[in-house]
């Protein structure tokens, strides 16, 4: 258009016509984003800023400058025994024994397991990874036949092939696994265990029959209220009192069970949350299509809830994975308490021994945790279905 008509409309009724001859002027061209400029206004805009910004690469330097000189600048990556991690022997400053990673290596992941039978957890590993895999993919298909397949069948053929004693497999005790072995099946079982648990006792717990719900209130409380160290000593030390002469539990076991009353009795909380932020109208229209009670748990409510406390989830799941290192006080060596076994070994006694097996075990738990924290934030951004501004 060359013009633009305007009309305007007075008190009395007449109206006034402006017509605009001249063209609307061109507007510049928006500027490209000044990245740097942008960057430097947010580290140094304004005193508080500065300070701030100074204070944290200050931190930064302190901490991540020695912690690269100790794990990569100054390490030793070769080497047979404790001689070649000495500042003597390489007349400089000694970070990270490797050579001590690698010579323990398979202590740190399988434990004392038969090292002649120890191709049966690495099959357990991988058909773990690749029963999991695809659960993890939004997209993949089958799967319901893979959830099946992974939180059923899985752990069903993982106890023949690391326990054997049938099938021409040779028993293996469970007192001698351990290692990340021992790690991934204390939190698997108790993550997978503990999830339905925790389900059942937040439908209890907001359940209309007084029974019902006096019973999951108790015993979320008792599990709550009770350290996991002392889970653990009940399980191992106390439980047996408790049982028939003849009955003989095995010691992991028993931990797995007390792990997961406890993990359960969290859970639930974190469920009840996401219940509760459940409009009340969603009940009603689905009583209203006539669905039973279980149908309309399963299939319209414990969906949304889920969705809405996967923060709460996630996190729960990690404490869980890292608080297995607390069954090195049942004599369960997990993990880190391999770690801390082959701290004895006086073929490895060196200064840089002790930091170089705790750097191996922070780093395994972190990148385990980290990984399992960036998928559900994934998973969170996916299944969120609002329009608020991110």
């Amino acid at each position: 258009m060359n013009s633009i008509d305007n009309t305007m409309t007075e008190g009395n009724g007449s109206q006034l016509r402006f017509v605009r001859r001249a063209m609307v002027p061109e507007r510049a061209r928006p500027l490209a984003v000044d990245v740097i400029g942008a960057i430097w206004r947010r580290l140094f805009g304004g005193v508080f800023n500065t300070m701030l910004t100074l204070v944290s690469a200050f931190i930064l330097v302190a901490l991540v400058w020695p912690t690269f000189r100790f794990m990569i600048w100054d390490a030793v990556w070769d080497g047979a025994s404790r001689v070649d991690c000495l500042e003597e022997t390489l007349k400089r400053p000694v970070g990270a024994c490797w050579p001590f990673v690698q010579a323990k290596f398979g202590q740190f992941i399988y434990g004392f397991y038969p090292e002649a039978e120890r191709w049966r957890p690495n099959l357990v590993f991988l058909i773990g990874a690749l029963l999991l895999a695809p659960l993890l993919v939004p997209g993949a298909p089958l799967k319901r036949i893979n959830a099946l397949l992974f939180f059923v069948v899985f752990p069903i053929v993982s106890f023949f092939l690391l326990v054997g004693g049938r099938f021409g497999l040779v028993h293996v005790e469970t007192r001698v696994w351990g290692g990340l072995l021992i790690t991934l099946v204390i939190s698997f079982t108790g993550i997978v265990a503990s999830m339905p648990l925790g389900i059942l006792l937040a439908l209890g717990r907001r359940s209309p029959l007084p029974a019902v719900r006096v019973v999951s209130v108790a015993i979320i409380e008792f599990w709550r209220g009770v350290p996991l160290i002392t889970v653990l000593f009940f399980a191992t030390y106390m439980l047996p009192f408790f049982l028939p002469p003849h009955w003989n539990v095995d010691a992991l076991l028993r931990v797995l069970i007390g792990v997961t009353l406890f993990s359960g009795a969290y859970l639930a909380e974190v469920i009840r949350g996401g219940l509760q932020a459940i409009p009340r109208g969603q009940f009603e229209a689905a009583a209203a299509m006539g669905m039973g009670y279980w149908k309309v748990m399963g299939l319209i409510i414990m969906p949304q809830a889920l969705k809405y406390v996967i923060p709460g989830l996630v996190n729960s799941f990690i404490a869980l994975f890292k608080d297995t290192t607390l069954v090195l006080i049942v004599s369960i060596f997990d993990l880190l308490g391999q770690v801390r076994t082959s701290f004895s070994d006086p073929n490895w006694a060196t200064p840089v021994t002790l930091f170089t097996g705790f750097a191996f075990a922070g780093i395994i738990y972190f990148v385990i945790s980290f990984a399992m924290s960036r998928y559900a934030l994934a998973m969170e951004r996916r299944l969120s279905t609002d329009h608020r501004a991110t």
